[in-house]
């Protein structure tokens, strides 16, 4: 059954790039399963390191290229997985002869089983549930997964590892490492088409997604599977908790609420801060900001005008260039992250 997935003409099991939701669902449904982790790649990969996939007997999501080698993952993955053993697999130079990468590097792909017991991915998921970073090490048979700070039983170093995944080191038994950031997370302060075509967009992209309208009615928007909340917005982003992960995009387009969700994210931890409003109304805003006790350096962090300028015009054209600079902004962060 995941092979026949795997083989599907239209690969949807690939718009997951998260595989801790499925590794929590293989321990509800106490299926073992293999993860498949791309840790190695020269000349380029189609979807970079640290792309992974998880395997069960009945299932498979996430995706490593370009639709070239996921069949045959899963096909290595399902032998893994009756075997017991782990394995790596290479494709491009060095791999299987009737699998070309069309960029023309190779990869070097982990295979790991894990049961559902496992107790590295339990501890994965307590991470993910209280929004901490989690570092996954492994050599295929033996898997940890530390919280920062925390010291590894393994002959590897960490500390100061600023990439997504790679290998540990050489002499240091084939480890390999993949970091695991917390969901990202946007709260969106408003009610007009673009928070609602915002909203829209994001739900499909594996973000947690908050509505806030202060005073807003008692229910959310049709079709929202988010978190919706009427609270004032200092008191419901302090309830939400800011931190480096989270993006907070302010269009109330009420000048009360949209400077008192400023006045409590800019000094945050939230890793991007925007306001959707009239440019000629920055100025005067900013300095009503000052004049509350908003620093500088906390002011200069804020996106005005907000969005990438690609000249849009519609709901949908505005909530993309918000959500691209968003992205942008999340990418870079990932990037600059140093474990601690």
């Amino acid at each position: 059954m995941a092979l026949r997935s795997a083989r599907a003409e239209w690969p949807v099991f690939g718009l997951n790039y998260d595989v801790r939701p499925h590794l929590a669902e293989m321990r509800r449904s106490g299926l073992p399963g293999v993860l498949a982790t791309l840790f190695k790649a020269n000349g380029g990969s189609a979807r970079g390191l640290g792309s992974q996939m998880v395997v069960t007997p009945v299932s498979v999501a996430g995706y490593m290229s370009g639709g070239c080698i996921e069949a045959d993952v899963t096909m290595h993955a399902l032998e893994t997985l009756a075997s017991g053993q782990p394995r790596r697999v290479v494709y491009g130079q060095g791999g299987p002869v009737d699998i070309v990468l069309p960029c023309g590097g190779s990869v070097e792909i982990l295979l790991e089983p894990i049961d559902a017991a496992n107790l590295a991915v339990e501890n994965l998921l307590d991470l993910h549930a209280r929004r901490l970073p989690a570092m996954w090490l492994t050599n295929g048979s033996e898997q940890e997964c530390l919280a920062p700070g925390e010291a590894t039983s393994s002959p590897v170093t960490l500390r100061g590892s600023q990439a997504l995944c790679g290998e540990a080191g050489p002499g240091d038994d084939g480890f390999i490492y993949r970091r695991h950031d917390p969901r990202r997370r946007l709260i969106v302060v408003g009610s007009d088409p673009i928070c609602l075509a915002l909203i829209d967009i994001t739900r499909a992209m594996e973000f947690d997604v908050v509505l806030l309208r202060p005073k807003g009615p008692p229910s959310p928007p049709p079709n929202f599977a988010g978190r919706y909340m009427t609270s004032p917005a200092a008191l419901a982003l302090d309830a939400i908790g800011l931190d480096a992960w989270t993006s907070v995009v302010v269009a109330t387009h009420d000048p009360i609420n949209d400077h008192d969700a400023l006045l409590a994210a800019l000094p945050s931890a939230a890793g991007y801060v925007g306001l959707l409003g009239a440019r000629r109304r920055l100025k005067e805003k900013l300095v009503e900001l000052s004049n509350a006790g908003v620093a500088d350096r906390d002011l200069q962090r804020l996106n005005a005008p907000i969005g990438l300028d690609i000249g849009g015009r519609s709901p949908w054209d505005i909530a993309i260039s918000i959500l691209g600079q968003v992205i942008q902004n999340a990418n870079a962060a990932e990037k600059s992250f140093v474990w601690p």
